[in-house]
């Protein structure tokens, strides 16, 4: 789809996930799927009415992260095994939805058979599916039944807030950790999940350029979503699938760019850039959380998936390819698809969290876990620098990322990968001074976390531009 409110086209039942509390008992998660309870639940009576709210606030559902393992599927099974994927996503937000209806019924009993049973078993038979699709062309795969068991997990930040508000209701607890305004006090993000930007200290070191380095850059101007091209589809993790991201991107470039976009659709399409590059760039939209019923409020990957308020253009898109500091750079293959950052970041853990956010004037200071407080006069910056090595084979990998991969820290490429043009999106809003009612779109158990910001990129430059962009860089010229 591209502009106006989403349509439900197909294809997968969604969840109604809605934004409120999930109030639980005191509970933490473990292993398999059970939930261990404290020590101060089984006297739950002699508890602060600030305890036993810190204990109820922010929980969620954690699960094994399947797609990023599934790094051998043969090419042949990976249209059915993306389906089932796109299911496990499903389910989860499903489960997400119980946990959250269960209301004051989270005790261990009530969410392992209510929450976490259900869910564990469609994930064991969807697995199975997994298994079979791949086994019609190579041998079956052994030890996926291990990630099907998920466990629920609390978030502290909405732990500590809970805590504040039943303390004192609109008085911040130490590090000021209060809910978020806007209606997503318990669903996120957090006060807590919020840093003052001016007390972050400079942590930006980048690699010294090289003899050999290519010291160009090469920019496309594509606009800043003016056309409103929104859809909660990812057509690279999710192809074929209505509402794949659970969330809403913005899109710019490619103007045909949604769940169904085959290549040739994209190469056939017209492109907002003004150079003529065809290439698709997306993000998850951010949102001012305000109270505004945006045109998604009532859809699939908008309010009935938690995510709500009023969507922000953009006040500036740049979109830059720049070269590496120890050699130069190869073109990229057309359709190359690279996703930078990690979706489901919270529950899975950093080591794929890549987006960085600032604020315009302390660009030496990168936040990767927290949302930048920006003074008067500067705006919110979020920053996606790509990958810039390619494996120099394939344009696309099963799991979405063993085919391109980072540069070390001095800007070299492992054996066996070749240098290509990487490209940095940098993406500004002007909110007002202290703004801590924003937070980007997100799957509904991540909580709008902002590690769990993530850029998207697909290559479809002809290979005319792609030529002049690699020349540009290589010869140490600005374009574009």
């Amino acid at each position: 789809m591209r502009g106006g409110p989403v349509k439900n086209r197909k294809r997968h039942k969604r969840s109604r996930v809605i934004a409120m509390s999930v109030v639980g008992a005191t509970a933490l998660a473990v292993g398999g799927g059970a939930l261990l309870m404290t020590d101060n639940n089984a006297s739950a009576a002699k508890e602060t009415p600030a305890q036993q709210a810190a204990a109820r606030a922010g929980m969620t559902i954690k699960c094994p992260d399947v797609a990023t393992g599934l790094s051998d599927v043969p090419q042949q099974a990976r249209p059915a095994v993306n389906d089932q994927l796109a299911k496990m996503d499903s389910q989860v937000a499903t489960a997400y939805q119980r946990l959250v209806d269960q209301g004051g019924k989270t005790d261990q009993e009530s969410v392992r058979t209510r929450v976490l049973d259900p869910l564990n078993s469609e994930r064991r038979q969807t697995l199975d599916r997994i298994a079979t699709e791949i086994e019609k062309v190579k041998p079956r795969p052994s030890g996926l039944d291990s990630l099907a068991s998920c466990t629920v997990k609390q978030d502290e930040a909405a732990a500590v807030a809970a805590g504040a508000q039943t303390a004192a209701p609109g008085t911040p607890a130490a590090g000021g950790a209060t809910p978020a305004a806007g209606g997503q006090q318990q669903s996120g993000p957090q006060r807590a999940d919020f840093v003052d930007i001016r007390k972050v200290k400079p942590n930006v070191k980048a690699p010294r350029v090289q003899g050999k380095g290519s010291k160009g850059t090469f920019s496309s101007r594509c606009g800043r979503n003016e056309n409103k091209h929104f859809n909660s589809d990812n057509v690279i993790v999710a192809p074929g699938v209505s509402n794949g991201a659970h969330h809403m991107h913005d899109y710019v470039g490619n103007k045909k760019t949604d769940a169904f976009a085959s290549n040739q659709t994209l190469e056939s399409a017209g492109t907002t850039c003004t150079n003529g590059d065809r290439s698709t760039h997306y993000w998850p939209v951010l949102r001012l959380q305000d109270g505004t019923k945006e045109f998604d409020a009532g859809a699939p990957g908008g309010g009935t998936e938690g995510n709500v308020g009023r969507i922000l253009r953009p006040t500036s898109v740049q979109l830059t390819f720049k070269g590496s500091p120890v050699s130069k750079v190869v073109e990229m293959p057309k359709f190359l698809r690279i996703i930078t950052g990690d979706a489901k970041a919270f529950t899975n853990g950093t080591a794929n969290a890549n987006a960085s956010w600032s604020c315009t004037g302390f660009e030496n200071r990168q936040l990767k876990d927290k949302y930048p407080i920006c003074p008067k006069g500067s705006n919110v910056v979020r920053t996606f620098n790509f990958q810039s090595c390619w494996d120099g084979k394939n344009a696309d990998s099963a799991n979405h990322r063993t085919h391109v991969a980072f540069a070390a820290a001095d800007g070299s490429c492992q054996k066996g990968f070749k240098a290509i043009p990487q490209l940095v999106q940098r993406i500004t809003y002007k909110l007002a001074p202290g703004a801590r009612n924003f937070a980007v779109d997100s799957f509904p158990e991540q909580l709008h976390k902002p590690v769990t910001d993530h850029g998207d990129f697909i290559n479809v430059m002809s290979q005319k531009l792609m030529k002049q962009a690699v020349s540009c860089i290589n010869s140490g010229r600005k374009c574009g």
